[in-house]
């Protein structure tokens, strides 16, 4: 199944122990990169939410966020005195340096990292419940992906479909391409005045074909796009689908040159570049695939 690997993902949950949200944000990228950004008392769930990833996803930027409220029932608070004759003997030393600095807000001093002293707690459930969350939250990002991914794949087939006409049509134009290219060359001959042997004019009309040859830039072109859309409608689960297509992409577009560079004419020369049009519409889109 195609997938995007442009997602996001928010999950929130709630308990005795407080609430939690988790966000996921999802990007392209050439590999699978992971970043978190956990509450400083959740670091050590990060190689089981990271173990939860790598199963899900094969590539991708993703960037892990838990926004997480414990729920406060203590009746004092309880300050670290150490820490706090620290901070007054640093804002003595500040305000000495700097007498014109505006008084700091008490209220402002409780919020620095070390000055209340957190009560132990027992973190077993809130872990369990972030771990679930996570879990929620990544099924989500990978519905999400997938819905995006289907609508990609629809735009590629579109693209596909249009590439295979452009094919068809130079199949259908090549013999009166030819044809022309050997009136064109009977009418020169004429314009010089010039006899010419039939035997002469036969070898010129197989060295025009043999320019024109484009049967089997054709044919590959063919069998690359047979290809991506065998790819695309293929339920087996790949890591590697995103490469693949842009692969096959590199492929048609490699033909495609070819096909131009053999061009002696405006009509085989428009196809070929409404051809190298779709398939770098549809290489930009493969890039989002994962």
């Amino acid at each position: 199944m195609i997938s995007s690997m442009t997602a996001f993902a928010r999950i929130q949950a709630q308990g005795q122990w407080g609430s939690l949200v988790w966000e996921i944000r999802s990007v392209n990228h050439r590999y699978l990169e992971l970043s978190f950004h956990l509450p400083e008392y959740l670091r050590d769930i990060e190689p089981d939410v990271r173990n939860i990833s790598r199963k899900c996803l094969s590539r991708g930027k993703v960037e892990c966020s838990l926004k997480l409220l414990l729920s406060d029932t203590r009746q004092s608070l309880n300050l670290n005195p150490i820490v706090l004759a620290n901070v007054k003997n640093a804002l003595a030393e500040i305000n000495d340096m700097f007498p014109d600095t505006q008084p700091i807000n008490p209220l402002d001093i409780l919020n620095w990292p070390g000055v209340q002293m957190i009560e132990e707690v027992n973190l077993s459930p809130v872990r369990k419940a972030a771990i679930k969350g996570f879990e929620d939250a990544m099924v989500t990002l990978i519905h999400t992906r997938q819905r995006e991914g289907a609508e990609l794949s629809s735009f590629i087939d579109t693209r596909l479909t249009q590439a295979a006409a452009q094919i068809n049509l130079l199949r259908t134009l090549l013999p009166s391409i030819l044809s022309e290219q050997q009136q064109k060359l009977l009418n020169r001959l004429k314009d010089i005045k010039q006899e010419f042997d039939p035997n002469r004019l036969e070898q010129e009309m197989v060295t025009v074909a043999q320019k024109l040859d484009i049967e089997e830039e054709l044919d590959r072109l063919d069998i690359h796009i047979a290809e991506v859309k065998r790819i695309l409608l293929s339920n087996k689960k790949s890591i590697s689908i995103g490469r693949r297509l842009d692969f096959l992409m590199q492929e048609l577009n490699r033909e495609t040159n070819t096909l131009s560079s053999k061009s002696i004419n405006a009509d085989l020369t428009q196809a070929a570049v409404n051809l190298k049009v779709l398939i770098e519409q549809m290489r930009e889109q493969v890039q989002n695939i994962q």
